[in-house]
Order: C-alpha cells, then sequence, then structure tokens
C-alpha cells in the first residue's frame, strides 16, 4: 500500500490535518528583521511550511510522488508535528487511514456528489458540505 500512502501524504500536505501550533520562544529569536522576545508564544502554521515551492516545485500539484524514497526534507512536511511534541498517535492514524482505504476500494465503487464541493479552512480544512459520497458495492462476478 506504498502509493496509497503517498497519496495519503499528499492529501495531508495540501489540507493539514492540524493547521499549526503556538510553541514558547525559550530565547529571543531574530527572524526576517523582527526579534521575537523570549517568553512570546509564536504560531507556526503547517500550510505555510507544506506550500514552500523550495522543498516542494509547484505546490499547488497534486503529486504523491514528492514522497518516493526518501521524501521531502526534515521538518518540511509535519501534519502531525515534529520532534519532541510529535502527535503520538500518528502511527496509528496512518493504519486507520490505510485500512479505511483498502475497505473502500476493495468493497466499493464510489463517486463524489457533488465534484465541485468547496474546502473551508474552519481552522481546520473541512468540505463545506460534508463531502457526500456515492458508493456502491462492487458487484459479485
Amino acid at each position: 500500500m506504498k502509493y496509497s500512502w503517498r497519496a495519503t501524504q499528499e492529501t495531508m500536505r495540501l489540507h493539514p490535518p492540524a493547521p499549526g501550533a503556538w510553541r514558547q520562544c525559550i530565547a529571543d529569536i531574530s527572524y526576517s528583521g523582527y526579534t521575537i522576545p523570549k517568553g512570546w508564544k509564536a504560531c507556526w502554521v503547517s500550510f505555510s511550511t507544506h506550500m514552500n515551492p523550495e522543498h516542494f516545485p509547484d505546490p499547488d500539484k497534486f503529486d504523491p510522488s514528492r514522497f518516493e524514497g526518501s521524501g521531502p526534507p526534515p521538518y518540511t512536511f509535519v501534519p502531525f508535528g515534529g520532534g519532541p511534541r510529535m502527535c503520538p498517535g500518528n502511527e496509528y492514524a496512518r493504519m486507520v487511514i490505510l485500512v479505511f482505504l483498502h475497505n473502500v476500494a476493495k468493497h466499493f465503487k464510489w463517486s463524489l456528489v457533488d465534484a465541485d464541493e468547496k474546502i473551508a479552512a474552519d481552522p481546520i480544512p473541512r468540505p463545506t458540505n460534508g463531502l457526500p459520497l456515492n458508493l456502491r458495492p462492487h458487484s459479485n462476478e
């Protein structure tokens, strides 16, 4: 299920499951001519990281091949966070996603009810109408 996972990763790159995180600065930080004092909180936004063309050429394009081989550099793709504060459920989420995809693909033909449905960030990306699907069992040929 390597391709399924790559497609899932690319989906999470384009629509991260978490919008970002707040972190408290443990030292003064200078960034782009600004100083963020020690003790202040900074908000990191995963979408801006995942859409950086330096690490993801043509960032608006859906391209699961980005995750072949060693994939993107560390801390450029972080749908579950990174480092010591990484989500402890990331491998469980991976298993659930892959089992779900396997069962839907194996047992059903599916299509979107509204192929033009929009995604709204509120603050987590969500389909505006709940992404209704038409599911039809595969025939037992």
